[in-house]
């Protein structure tokens, strides 16, 4: 060991001393596991992580005021502990970007699977770090987390250490865990260790020899929240309930000019702030996949993906238990499996939001992913998309089964709100490709943006291809691909997906001064310029998709959209019971612009 039990209690009492000051001149904070968790922070970053090899991850993202203080003594580019919880500093919750911090947590339970990510990546690219994650009570209370160490027990991920801040309270009192977790993990497959988390050579002697034993390990370290304080014990610990007076006492009587000495050692070290390099993935040579006159998206974007994969692109991908409905699963997919992790296909099981979670763990880790589920599924995962968009991970989701066309499974896998709650995510980029042409777009422009998550949204019906001009430019996001043959547009139908096959048939009908134009990404239309905007939305402009309807009035004078949910039955049957048919989208038209 590097440093000794005396050393590390006078190194203890600084992270305390510092981070309470950091909450108290912040009005605001989480002091309990400030106080009974700072022993085993200390322990890790002073005797066991390697800088530039192994990774931290404070899923009990609450408890963002002991990290920063640890990693302000440790030597990280953190800036001032004193902007804690301001404009402009370090932000309430650990946030992926901060010098030394690898995952954006605080959604109790992200960080467990982000953890899971980083070990998997490490595994697979036949490295020998090691991933340590701190957890809370609430942590292994969110199915996320439950989902996650499943899957790092299938894959018998050997480089990941879980402990767990055993202090038994919660906000709303006694913590509501399983009445068993140690004997959860061991039924996961995980090694169970137990320790006093205020012990020093009880964490030391835990947190060796965890490597290498075919299993991750879990420690259940018994600790008292608000530790030392009038509050010890009592769910008042958990955030900011000690008095003024006290929160100084506690500070003064952890002042360690000892400690503080002992982590400049630490601090000397030299470290590069860790920034993932993702590889390069070359598509200009993929070509535009084609099925003929009569396809899905989700077949086309399958076409397209067999082939960035077997061009050797470095990329993994993922479906929880979707993968040939999806179309990810592809001729040139490998199984990943135990204990060797080689390959390019993750089997996520029925486990939509540990996939998500992964993911971004895998990102965080430099490698590109993609990972599947049909669109109603998106729900499940939804924290975790958001905290994609928010930490800037280039990751994939491929959701398919877009619209109520799904039909016999009936509503509850029939998407209304889904379209619209993604485009709403802000750094997130959302496509729904109509054709070949769109769907090469859509996984270009993804694989390309290195600095945030996209969406790829496609249809499971067959529906006629409508074929892109020529001199179209689908980067703006819209274009116009069935032009008006009269020398003025009297009406503009707007379109994605499969509903620009049926725009195109309702412009058929209402003669030739209506053209259609196909908006794959609409955050990308709303980058252009007023005069093109103009240009292509010209005249009475109608919106006609398979969804939600309200956010289209952002462009259109009237919308053809969903606002109920669907109902079983053939799948062609719901479209048109639901209004999405020629003649009658035809036919409300007409009386619109008379």
């Amino acid at each position: 060991m590097r440093f000794d039990a005396k050393q590390l209690r006078e190194m203890s009492k600084s992270v305390r001393a510092h981070a309470l000051n950091a909450v108290r001149h912040a009005g605001s904070g989480h002091v309990g596991i400030v106080l009974g968790a700072a022993d085993i922070v200390t322990a890790i970053y002073a005797n066991f992580l390697r800088v530039g090899c192994d990774k931290f991850v404070l899923s009990a993202g609450h408890g963002s005021a002991l990290l920063y203080s640890v990693l302000k003594l440790a030597g990280y580019d953190i800036g001032n502990l004193s902007s804690f919880r301001k404009i402009g500093g370090l932000p309430g919750h650990p946030e992926f970007g901060i010098d030394g911090v690898f995952a954006t947590t605080g959604p109790l339970g992200q960080g467990v699977g982000n953890a899971v990510g980083l070990a998997l990546a490490e595994k697979m690219r036949g490295g020998d770090g090691i991933v340590y994650c701190l957890c809370s009570d609430g942590d292994l209370s969110e199915g996320v987390a439950a989902e996650s160490i499943a899957l790092a027990g299938q894959y018998e991920l050997d480089n990941l250490i879980l402990i767990w801040d055993d202090n038994g309270v919660t906000i709303d009192g006694a913590a509501l865990v399983d009445l068993d977790v140690p004997a959860r993990m061991a039924a996961a497959g995980w090694n169970v260790k137990y320790i006093d988390g205020n012990n020093f050579a009880d964490i030391n002697r835990a947190l060796r020899g965890c490597v290498g034993h075919g299993a991750p390990t879990f420690i259940n370290a018994k600790t008292i929240i608000g530790r030392d304080s009038s509050l010890a014990g009592m769910s008042g610990a958990h955030g900011f309930d000690l008095s003024d007076s006290e929160m100084m006492y506690l500070i003064e009587k952890n002042i360690s000019y000892v400690g503080d000495d002992l982590w400049a050692s630490v601090a000397a070290e030299s470290h590069e702030k860790y920034v993932p390099r993702y590889p390069k993935i070359k598509t200009n040579k993929i070509p535009v996949p084609d099925l003929g006159n009569f396809a899905s998206t989700r077949e086309l974007s399958g076409v397209y993906l067999e082939s960035l994969v077997a061009s050797g692109a470095e990329i993994v991908g993922g479906s929880a238990d979707l993968g040939h409905s999806t179309n990810v699963k592809v001729k040139s997919s490998v199984d990943i499996v135990a204990p060797e992790l080689r390959g390019n296909y993750i089997n996520f099981g029925v486990r939509e939001h540990a996939m998500g979670a992964i993911m971004n763990g895998m990102a965080a880790a430099g490698m590109r992913v993609y990972g599947s589920t049909f669109l109603v599924f998106s729900d499940y995962m939804r924290p975790s998309i958001r905290l994609a968009a928010m930490s800037g991970f280039p990751v994939i989701y491929v959701f398919t089964h877009d619209s109520v066309a799904v039909g016999s499974d009936g509503p509850t896998h029939q998407p209304v709100e889904q379209l619209a709650s993604l485009r709403l995510i802000p750094n997130f980029n959302v496509y729904r490709p109509c054709n070949g042409a769109e769907v090469a777009y859509a996984w270009k422009s993804a694989v390309a943006d290195v600095h945030a998550p996209s969406a790829i949204i496609l249809s499971r019906q067959k529906f006629m291809q409508i074929s892109t001009p020529v001199d179209a430019d689908i980067s703006r996001g819209a274009y116009v691909i069935y032009p008006a043959t009269a020398r003025r547009e009297r009406v503009t139908i707007i379109a994605t997906g499969a509903e620009v096959s049926l725009a195109v048939s309702v412009a058929e009908k209402l003669g030739d001064a209506v053209q259609v134009v196909s908006m794959p990404s609409v955050a990308d239309f709303r980058r252009q310029d007023v005069k093109y905007k103009e240009k292509i939305l010209a005249g009475f402009v109608v919106a006609i998709e398979a969804a939600a309807s309200a956010p289209w009035f952002e462009f259109a004078d009237a919308v053809v959209g969903i606002d109920s949910f669907g109902v079983s039955g053939d799948g062609d049957d719901v479209y048109r019971r639901m209004g999405f048919d020629a003649d009658v989208i035809a036919r409300d038209i007409l009386k619109k612009v008379k």
